[in-house]
């Protein structure tokens, strides 16, 4: 896999993440919706925001 592709996922990967916290966010602050909803969300987006975090720091230090 190239380098450009690698960097392509991390920023697609940490974009997802940031969505997925600011959407955890905003189920956090509507008292409507279920906790299990937000923890999902929350957990997701953690994830892939430091799983995208890594992979970019990872393919700029091979570089």
């Amino acid at each position: 896999m190239s380098i450009e592709l690698k960097k392509f996922f991390g920023t697609v990967l940490t974009l997802l993440g940031i969505g997925g916290l600011v959407y955890a966010a905003i189920l956090f602050g509507n008292s409507a919706r279920t906790i299990k909803q937000f923890i999902v969300y929350g957990v997701l987006g953690a994830i892939f925001f430091f799983s995208g975090i890594g992979l970019i720091k990872t393919t700029s230090k091979g570089s």
